[in-house]
Parts: C-alpha cells; structure tokens; sequence
C-alpha cells in the first residue's frame, strides 16, 4: 500500500515537472517590413522581391499620354478614325444577320487597312496595322 502511494506521488510529481508550462517562454513579434518596424537591411531585399513578381509594366504609348501630348489636328484625326471604325465594324455586323448588304472591299482608315470578302461560309475580315505590321484575320459565320 505504501509502495502504491510512493508510486502515485511520484507519478504527480513527474507530470508536474515534466510539463510544458516550466519550459514556456512569451512569443515576440518581430516585423519584417522596414516599414512597420522591421530591420532596415530587408528594405532591399523585399524591394526586390516585389519587382521580381511584378507582372505589370507602365506603358508610356497609352491614350492618356497620347491624349495630352498630342494637338488639335492629331485628336480629330484619331477620333475620325475611331469612328469610321466602328461604322465599319457595325455595317458588318448588319451584313451578317441579314439588315444591310455588305459589298467586298479594301478599306485603308489612318494606320489600318482592312480587306471584306463575304463569302459562302460567312464574311472574311483582314486587318493590318501599318504601325506595327500586326494582322488579324476573322470569320464572322452567318447563321
């Protein structure tokens, strides 16, 4: 009996001090990000990190910059392209479902230039860009 309670006391007292509440210690956050704290020596390292996984690059052609370094002359030029354009693209669109008959032509509107040929399977639409040399070719099915 005696044995018994040496035993059980001694149990208690293993699991008293073998357990994780002596040898805890209290976490400290410590930042990363210079900015928030952080070692100023990551500011290189995170700032390259950031550019290496960035996708997106600045165009400087955009329309915002063409809109504001350009004059008068160019912006009308622009948008009277822009507009026969899209007379162009919605005659085609006529053309195909049936409200507008569409006659096969070459069409050469600011940088572009642009081949109809309707045929039996549907309208066959070529378009170049002069500027870049790009070309698309579209079939537009008739239903």
């Amino acid at each position: 009996m005696k044995k018994n309670k040496f035993y059980i006391l001694f149990l208690m007292l293993f699991t008293l001090f073998s357990s994780d509440v002596l040898f805890a210690q209290q976490l400290v956050y410590t930042p990363i990000n210079p900015s928030f704290g952080g070692s100023s020596f990551n500011g290189s390292w995170m700032l390259a990190l950031a550019q290496a996984e960035n996708r997106f690059t600045a165009n400087p052609y955009n329309n915002y910059y063409n809109m504001y370094n350009s004059n008068s002359l160019d912006q009308f030029s622009q948008n009277l392209n822009n507009q026969i354009l899209s007379q162009l693209s919605n005659k085609i669109i006529k053309s195909v479902f049936g409200e507008d008959n569409l006659t096969k032509g070459h069409y050469e509107v600011g940088n572009y230039i642009v081949d109809i040929n309707p045929s039996s399977d549907g309208v066959h639409i070529n378009i170049l860009d002069n500027s870049t040399g790009d070309q698309t070719n579209i079939i537009v099915p008739f239903y």
